[in-house]
This record gives structure tokens, C-alpha cells and sequence, in this order.
């Protein structure tokens, strides 16, 4: 191909395509003591792979080249090292190999730990790596790594269970457990490298209240005690700093709306705090000393990772629905600029709030730049469950949007960013309350004219794509086409199959197992109304997929098959999801052709 003809064709592509193709960069992730070399994602090859890049000469390189794409890795703190997670062809079963950051040959880095699903993995200044695992198996571990030695374990239970830090000085590991049985909210243990107990926070005490603890961080500082966490107690997440040494409890007195999370400035004085609320986020300075807020400025739209850098200024990926995103800092320069055309903008996103029978429901609107409404409108519905939509940049809605349709997001009881109660309602009544707000939603859309009552799609992917279904199946008359991405399609098979963490929320969502709960799972499960879907039905579904196996899908589609209903079924050798650009495409085009075919 020619110069002039690749411009040609690159120039006649339609915009949605070049949104998913434009190349992308993740916020960097900064050796602690070498904060010169980071290492990023990028999608720059045409798959999302990690990039070792050097500061101060400006050197990058690719780390990793797989078929499927790499995107879990971190560096050693003085920088010297790759650790990135290696599995088969996105299935998240697999063992955690290194590489010497200049490059080099890769090598396994725990050598005698067997491939399981990850559980957390933090790196000590010494060579120590402490290593969270899951297998089905054997519930969760946590393996000490000293350099030259066997791993040894020190940590397992059944229920699941991850690795949260290290302290600075390499002597103490927070581990977050759910030994109490509740796999939405965790406790914390602490612990010395010997697996010897040092400290325990449990605000469910015990399993008997619905509250949860989330590691956030150890001080940055030699010797210091103390751990930046997240807790619940008044009704949302926020932080708080416990020493774990003398058991006391600081709390900040952030008086912000909605969600608040936090991270250490590297010398330890001050917090970078990441505020969230009704869908956008916003970034603050806790000063330790003045016990004060200070605003860090950010245009309007969503945060999607920050950080806080030895110089002070903070670095932040940023984006809005219109705009695409760019790493920042604070010093007014963009800090990494991968080369290639920009990705184009899109429309912005406007509010919706909509009374609904658990309280008011948020909605994100998207509607094309050109025509008036009704609208043939997709409701796509995020994953999760435990997830937000937002004023974020995404390829997906905005393709949708240059084909003429409005996108309707909806933030249904079991998201995040609208407090403790809201994420926890979905409890027992799994995917019904969620469906009740996306009604409500949908009402709201028809009555106010933006949505042509004969023309909606219900869509999305993974927990998303298992509310389409269950949405086709329980709401027949409402929706004129169904598009479930790797979706849960069986709740019973799907249980069977998963991999053990998700077993472990499942029975917190449900209250019990399959054979403790049989009429739960049977209200829950997309199978049990499989007959009453009348909508046209394309299912796309991960062959390697151990979150929303294969098995589950393949008994829905067979039940369709069965009495002769109308549906496309699209496999793809990845797991959920698929980290390679052409691959994302070609299932958005597929999606945005069967709607056509079938709205008309």
C-alpha cells in the first residue's frame, strides 16, 4: 500500500472505527524509588500491550507481545524489573513471569507457584514479593517470594482473599479477607512476613453488618505503622488512616458528597484525594498539618486515574464523553502523547434523574448532533454490578450515537457512587431490582420523547450483557432487540463453572448456593424466561471466558435454537473481552448490523 492510499483509507474511515483505533495510553505507573521509568498500556500496535518507558531519556519499548494482549503488570520499586501476568489467551489462569526493564528475556518470577487466578501481588525494596492466588481447588493463598528461595505460604481459607500492600519497610502485608462469608464486604488482617498476626479490622463483625474495609495504602515513609483505608461507616466510601501498630483510628473529616477515595503523596504529608459524585470526579489535596482541602484543578468530566509524584505536581487521565482522553499534570503539560491521529470527539453526555421505586435513578443521555426525537435508542447497560457509568469517554456509546441513535446509561440500584444502600439493594432479587430501575429509566425515555417506543435496545456485556437477557425475558414487550456481550446466560451452569471468587459473590448476592437457594437462582436466571423472549437476540461470548463461561451460553442458545426464535451467536477465541482493536470493531460492527437488520 501506498503513503497516499493508506491516508486515503485512513481518511475514509468512519469516525466510530477511528475512535476504537486511535492509539491510547494508560495513566503511567512510576517506580517508588526510581520514579524516572514507568510503564504504561497502550493499544499503539493494534493490541493492548505494556510499554517500559524511560523519563529521562524518553525511551519507550514494548514489554509484552501476545495474540491476546497484556495489560496486568508493575514494576519493581527501584525500577529495575517487569512483573506482568502471563495466562492463556485472556482465560486469567496463568503464573506471573518478569523481565529486566531495559529488556531482556522473560523468566518466571515466583518459580514454584502454580497457575492460578490472580490475588494481589505487591513488591518489597529487598526482592520480597508477597503473592496473592485463587484456584478453585484451593481457595485463596497468600505466598511470601523471597530471591533464591521456595515461595512459602502464609496465608488460606475458602473464601476469597487478596494481597492489599506491603509496608514501606518490607515487615508488614495487609490482606483483604472475606473469611466471614460476605464477599462484598471485606475485612482487613495484618500480618508479618511469617504469617504471624499483628492487627485485624473487621467493621462486618463478623459477618453480621454490611460493611466493608478496602486497603488503600501503607505510609510511604520507613518505619511507619500507618494504613491508608477505606471504610463505610457513614454510608458511602471514605478514607481514614489506622496505625496499625497502636490500633488508632484517624478520621480525615472529608466533607464531600458522594464516594471519596485517596492515595499517599510520596513523602507521607498529604493525601491526593479522588472524589466522585453523581457520575463525574474531582481531585483534592489533604494536607496532614492544616488538616485542610485544597482543590486540584481538573476540567469537567471523569478522573480516571491520578497520581501524586515526587515533585509534588499530579499526573491524571482525563476524559469526558466528548472529549478523548489525555494523561495531564498539574503543570499544564500532557505528560504522555501517543503518536498517531487523535481519536475524534463525540457528543457530551447529559443528566437524567428519574424516579424510580428504590429512590431516584441517574441516567447518562448521548443523542446525535443532527435530527429531533423520538430516537431509536440503546439503553447499554454497564457491568458489574459493582460499577458506575460516567462522564467518561467510550467508544461504544458514541458509535451508536454516529448511527443515529440516542444512548440511554442507566446507574441502577448496584452501582457505585451513590452510597452503601444504593450498591447493596440488589440483594436476593438479583437482576430483577436492577431491571426495575432500567423500566423506570425507560418509561422516562418514551414519555419525554427521546426514545421511539418501537425502535429500543437493550444492550451491554458482562454483568450488562446478563440483565439484557434477563431483561428480554421478563420485560418480552418492551424491547424490539436484545445485544448481550460475554453475558451471564444460566445463573445455575454459570455458578458451576466460574471461577471460585465470583462462586464466593454469587452466594453473597443470592444467599447461599445453587442447592442452599434453588428458587433464587431459578428468579434470577436469564434460562427461566428464555421462552418468553420475543426480541431478536445477538449474543457475543468468549470461548476462554472463566468469568461468564462458555458452557452457560452455549445451554441459553440451544433453548433459542429449540423453538425456532431469532438470534446470532458470535464466539471469539479470548476470554471477557477482548484486549485486540480489529477484534473490538468487528463485534461493534456485528452489533450495529443486526439492530439495523432488525429495526429497519
Amino acid at each position: 500500500m501506498t503513503e497516499n492510499s493508506g491516508a486515503s483509507q485512513a481518511m475514509s474511515m468512519p469516525d466510530w472505527e477511528k475512535r476504537f483505533r486511535a492509539p491510547r495510553v494508560s495513566l503511567p505507573d512510576w517506580a517508588e524509588d526510581a520514579p524516572d521509568r514507568a510503564l504504561f498500556v497502550s493499544n499503539a500496535t493494534g493490541t493492548y500491550e505494556l510499554y517500559a518507558w524511560d523519563r529521562a531519556t524518553g525511551a519507550q519499548r514494548q514489554a509484552t507481545d501476545r495474540p491476546n494482549g497484556t495489560t496486568d503488570g508493575v514494576l519493581t520499586p527501584d525500577g529495575e524489573w517487569i512483573w506482568w501476568f502471563s495466562d492463556t489467551d485472556g482465560d486469567e489462569f496463568g503464573v506471573w513471569m518478569r523481565q529486566p526493564f531495559a529488556g531482556g528475556a522473560d523468566e518466571p518470577a515466583a518459580p514454584g507457584l502454580e497457575p492460578s487466578y490472580p490475588g494481589g501481588l505487591v513488591l518489597g525494596r529487598d526482592g520480597t514479593a508477597v503473592v496473592g492466588r485463587s484456584t478453585d481447588e484451593g481457595g485463596s493463598t497468600v505466598h511470601v517470594v523471597r530471591p533464591g528461595a521456595e515461595p512459602v505460604e502464609i496465608y488460606r481459607h475458602r473464601e476469597s482473599a487478596g494481597v492489599g500492600d506491603m509496608s514501606y519497610d518490607g515487615t508488614l502485608i495487609a490482606i483483604e479477607h472475606t473469611e466471614h462469608g460476605d464477599a462484598m464486604h471485606s475485612a482487613l488482617r495484618v500480618v508479618r512476613l511469617d504469617g504471624s498476626g499483628v492487627a485485624e479490622l473487621d467493621d462486618t463483625r463478623g459477618g453480621e453488618a454490611e460493611l466493608g474495609i478496602d486497603v488503600l495504602g501503607f505510609a510511604p515513609v520507613d518505619g511507619d505503622t500507618r494504613l491508608l483505608v477505606g471504610h463505610q461507616r457513614r454510608g458511602r466510601w471514605e478514607p481514614m488512616v489506622w496505625d496499625v501498630a497502636s490500633g488508632e483510628e484517624t478520621e480525615l473529616g472529608i466533607e464531600l458528597p458522594g464516594d471519596v477515595s485517596a492515595e499517599w503523596y510520596p513523602d507521607g504529608s498529604a493525601l491526593l484525594v479522588v472524589h466522585s459524585f453523581e457520575a463525574r470526579s474531582e481531585l483534592w489535596r489533604y494536607d496532614f498539618a492544616t488538616r485542610q482541602l485544597v482543590a486540584v484543578e481538573t476540567p469537567a468530566g471523569t478522573v480516571s486515574g491520578a497520581t501524586a509524584r515526587p515533585d509534588g505536581s499530579v499526573e491524571f487521565l482525563w476524559s469526558s464523553a466528548a472529549r478523548p482522553p489525555v494523561v495531564r499534570s498539574t503543570s499544564g503539560r500532557v505528560v504522555l502523547d501517543p503518536p498517531g491521529t487523535k481519536a475524534p470527539a463525540s457528543v457530551p453526555v447529559e443528566d437524567a434523574w428519574v424516579e424510580g421505586p428504590g429512590g431516584r435513578i441517574h441516567a447518562l443521555v448521548q443523542k446525535p448532533a443532527t435530527g429531533q426525537g423520538p430516537f431509536p435508542t440503546v439503553f447499554e447497560i454497564h457491568g458489574g454490578p459493582a460499577w458506575h457509568d460516567s462522564d467518561a469517554f467510550a467508544a461504544g456509546p458514541a458509535a451508536w450515537v454516529d448511527h443515529g441513535y440516542a444512548v440511554v446509561r442507566v446507574n441502577y440500584r448496584g452501582s457505585t457512587g451513590y452510597g452503601r444502600a444504593w450498591t447493596d439493594a440488589l440483594k436476593h432479587r438479583v437482576g430483577l431490582i436492577e431491571l426495575e430501575d432500567i423500566a423506570a429509566v425507560r418509561e422516562w425515555a418514551v414519555s419525554s420523547g427521546l426514545a421511539d417506543p418501537a425502535k429500543l435496545v437493550l444492550a451491554g456485556g458482562s454483568w450488562g450483557g446478563y440483565l439484557t437477557l434477563l431483561g428480554l425475558g421478563t420485560q418480552p414487550e418492551a424491547w424490539a432487540v436484545g445485544l448481550a456481550a460475554v453475558p451471564v446466560a444460566d445463573y445455575v451452569a454459570a455458578y458451576h463453572d466460574e471461577m471460585e471468587a465470583l462462586k464466593a459473590l454469587d452466594r453473597t448476592l443470592l444467599g447461599g448456593a445453587p442447592d442452599e437457594v434453588p428458587e433464587r437462582f431459578e428468579a434470577s436466571s436469564p434460562l427461566t424466561y428464555v421462552d418468553a423472549v420475543r426480541a431478536p437476540v445477538y449474543i457475543s461470548a468468549g470461548v476462554n471466558d472463566p468469568r461468564c463461561p462458555i458452557r452457560q451460553v452455549e445451554n441459553y442458545v440451544d433453548r433459542l435454537a429449540a423453538r425456532g426464535a431469532v438470534y446470532e451467536v458470535y464466539r471469539y477465541d479470548a476470554g471477557h473481552g477482548s484486549l485486540v482493536v480489529e477484534e473490538r470493531i468487528k463485534q461493534v460492527r456485528l452489533e450495529l448490523e443486526f439492530a439495523a437488520r432488525h429495526l429497519g
